[in-house]
């Protein structure tokens, strides 16, 4: 299935994506796409029920998408862990060594935003930089996961995530990256969550990403270093995962950061588009904070 929710920040309704393109309301079945809907195993073959059969109506009356905001499609998310330097690719553009063991960092829940919602430069930055990623959402709690089989349990679907990064505050200011990762609107999710029976292998799934048109990023998650099941399971030996916390897997080659000077980061005016292979597509243009 994909899930999703649409409407305005804060008020968006949950809503399901048929095989025609139609939007189908789900608010007689939820009052959100959130962590208690994806713990809830009884409701979820409910709703698959109902759309194989037909009977969901059509969201608004029409159920036609056109001009509606599409949210981010995991409501009240508890946390936001993050993987770096999780691509072979990315780690030798970059030119650091690949890593003994994951590098996780979060960033906080309110850095979400929809897939098409403006992205802000922040105040000062002359290195925001782009970071298309593979985005696993949690359906069970975890702790102390211990095998690969187990983490893929937990995962109750995917969905596109566009990690922002203000690289001079992640890098070059002290600490850690948290200053560089945090900033508002730094975080667009979605446009849906597809559920984990519709991703038979996370492995194998292509990931682009275009700033103004240009190609700049494709990869694939077959080179991810520490694969999807295996970030999970580590995941959980360092904290508790609760249902609707997103993982963001990491970023393939082709970031600004890597690039020959003059480095081309992002700036007011610019447009990125991204997608993950069948997890759908986003569009950001840039502004100033």
């Amino acid at each position: 299935m994909k899930l999703l929710r649409v409407g305005p920040p804060g008020a968006e309704r949950p809503a399901l994506l048929d095989g025609d393109g139609t939007l189908r309301d789900l608010s007689a079945f939820t009052d959100d796409v959130d962590g208690t809907l994806l713990s809830d195993a009884p409701a979820l073959d409910r709703i698959r029920a109902a759309a194989a059969a037909g009977v969901l109506p059509p969201l608004g009356g029409t159920g036609d998408p056109t001009g509606l905001r599409v949210g981010p499609p995991v409501g009240r998310i508890g946390k936001v862990v993050c993987i770096g330097l999780n691509y072979h690719g990315h780690a030798a553009e970059t030119g650091q060594a690949v890593p003994a063991e994951p590098v996780v960092f979060l960033k906080a829940a309110d850095t979400v935003v929809g897939p098409d919602d403006t992205v802000l430069v922040p105040r000062g930055s002359v290195k925001t930089d782009w970071e298309v990623e593979l985005a696993v959402v949690i359906g069970r709690t975890a702790r102390y996961l211990e095998t690969d089989e187990e983490a893929l349990a937990h995962v109750a679907g995917y969905a596109v995530a566009h990690d922002v990064s203000e690289r001079e505050f992640q890098i070059e200011r002290g600490g850690t990256w948290d200053k560089g990762k945090n900033c508002e609107t730094f975080n667009p999710l979605g446009p849906w969550l597809v559920t984990a029976d519709e991703v038979p292998d996370p492995q194998d799934l292509t990931l682009r990403l275009w700033v103004n048109g240009e190609p700049r990023q494709e990869g694939h998650t077959s080179d991810q270093i520490f694969p999807v099941a295996e970030v999970v399971r580590y995941v959980s030996r360092f904290m508790t995962l609760y249902p609707g916390d997103v993982i963001n897997t990491g970023t393939p080659a082709g970031v600004a950061m890597g690039q020959p000077e003059p480095k081309p980061y992002l700036r007011p005016g610019d447009v990125v588009e991204l997608e993950v292979e069948g997890l759908g597509r986003q569009r950001q243009e840039l502004k100033s904070a």
